[in-house]
């Protein structure tokens, strides 16, 4: 027997979308509970995203709360898999806000750096393989991020990247060349730190793989990391503090920022 795999970024959504409309409609969960006679621990995990909200339940809510069928229209057009999975989706939530992001990267370069070409390249070689329709949205998704470098009072970003990253071939040299020119115009942006970790460097506090350090607008300090098959969202402070001084670590480790602008001109002159 199998069973599909749930959309948890969307149930969170929807989710989202039940609490607001009964924060609206002046009912606390214990309130809309009593109301429905539907048990409130059912109410608070929907809303939580823990639990999948089914449509004749969606449809008593949208009924009920004056949501015009939007919830059962939720419902109806759920995606069995997720977009991004859930960690994933809570680091987004918090790179939009965040008021400083330090990035280490050893395999591609970082997605907040990646140009059109250069992102499908790396999403078609996804295994298994996006269809056509997932690999778009997830373009889309990946660039719209961007939109952070370029407002008025962005976030202070920093970012090491592995030499072997800036020369694999993904997609094809024209390909590869572009990405080189955009990373150096990236680099060049008042937000934006960029220091290579070179191929020579005899030391290296990056071996355990990439992460991602965020500032919240509240000054807490948190982690994210990647892994082939999972993603974890790290808040505990020693481990931050490890994290953070991994960082520290490869900073000092990795070229300077003039330096690492030389090594990309010396790249892209050789492609």
């Amino acid at each position: 027997m199998t069973t599909s795999r749930k959309n948890q970024s969307a149930m969170r959504m929807l989710g989202r979308q039940l609490a607001t409309a009964r924060r609206a409609a002046g009912l606390s969960q214990s309130g809309l509970s009593a109301a429905l006679n539907i048990n409130e621990e059912t109410i608070a995990s929907i809303e939580q995203g823990r639990r999948s909200l089914k449509q004749d339940i969606a449809e008593i809510f949208d009924e009920f709360l004056g949501t015009k069928g939007t919830l059962a229209a939720g419902v109806a057009n759920l995606p069995e898999v997720d977009q991004f999975p859930m960690w994933a989706e809570e680091y987004m939530d918090q790179e939009r806000v965040a008021i400083a992001l330090s990035w280490y990267d050893n395999a591609v370069i970082p997605g907040l750096l990646q140009n059109d070409a250069y992102a499908r390249a790396v999403l078609q070689n996804r295994v298994p393989a996006y269809a056509e329709e997932q690999l778009e949205n997830s373009l889309r998704l990946r660039l719209d991020r961007q939109e952070i470098l370029h407002r008025k009072n962005p976030p202070t970003l920093s970012f090491v990247v592995w030499e072997p990253a800036l020369l694999l071939q993904l997609g094809s040299a024209g390909v590869c060349r572009q990405q080189l020119r955009f990373l150096r115009e990236m680099a060049e942006l008042p937000c934006v730190s960029l220091q290579v970790l070179p191929l020579s460097s005899p030391c290296h506090a990056g071996v355990d793989g990439p992460f991602t350090l965020l500032e919240t607008p509240d000054h807490q300090h948190v982690a994210y990391t990647e892994s082939q098959r999972g993603s974890q969202w790290v808040s505990d402070a020693d481990e931050v503090s490890i994290l953070s001084r991994k960082y520290a670590m490869l900073r000092t480790q990795a070229l300077t920022t003039q330096d690492s602008m030389g090594l990309l001109d010396r790249l892209v002159g050789e492609q």
